[in-house]
């Protein structure tokens, strides 16, 4: 059954939301020049950081690496749509409940992309959750912020969700964390895992070894 069928309880709601809050927010600010952190979470993606280093500088002829913050405008707020609301109302097994999870669900899939990332040629690291394989091989797969994301966890918002096809199959595995670069664009792509907002066509999938090599 689809995650947003299911009958849920006024706690999972307040969780639901709680991770769409953190997808655009603690999510999106970037890690790329730290180790990947081995204790992430929905809702403390960053495993304890307190603050994002500054996005790296471009070098002429080299892919600018970016952070996933950068894929977040600026002005978008997913919570407007919820403050104020009091789920301490809803009862466990209240059809408003699942209603409610509908929309933070909507909110979800339609988040905005940054324009001004648009066929920008980026490096960008982040966990790996594979659509396609094809003799042991990686072929098309979704990078996502955090550990467990569309996996253990919802999706992040589309924003926040990148849509990678290599260039030639990459030999990795489900939450495996790596480097991608390649173009990036502001392209939307539903899959069963989840929606999301950008694509890349990549030319490198590397192991991610730590800082910006």
């Amino acid at each position: 059954m689809p995650f947003a069928q299911k009958t849920l309880s006024t706690s999972k709601a307040f969780t639901r939301l709680s991770m769409l809050i953190a997808g655009a927010g603690l999510a999106a600010a970037a890690w790329a020049a730290e180790p990947a952190p081995k204790d992430t979470t929905a809702t403390n993606p960053l495993g304890g950081k307190a603050a994002a280093p500054a996005a790296a500088k471009a070098t002429p002829g080299q892919p600018r690496q970016i952070t996933w913050e950068e894929l977040v405008p600026k002005d978008w707020d997913p919570a407007k749509e919820f403050k104020g609301m009091d789920l301490s109302a809803l009862d466990d097994g209240d059809p408003r409940a699942n209603e409610l999870l509908m929309k933070m669900q909507e909110v979800s899939n339609n988040a905005p992309t940054n324009p001004a990332m648009n066929g920008t040629e980026i490096k960008i690291p982040g966990f790996i959750v594979p659509l396609e394989e094809a003799k042991g091989e990686v072929t098309e797969f979704l990078l996502v912020p955090y550990f467990g994301a569309c996996i253990h966890t919802p999706p992040p918002p589309a924003n926040q969700i990148l849509h990678v096809v290599p260039q030639k199959g990459a030999k990795f595995r489900a939450m495996d964390t790596v480097w991608v670069t390649g173009k990036l664009q502001t392209l939307r792509n539903d899959s069963m895992m989840g929606v999301s907002g950008y694509h890349v066509s990549a030319a490198t999938v590397t192991k991610y070894t730590g800082g910006s090599k």
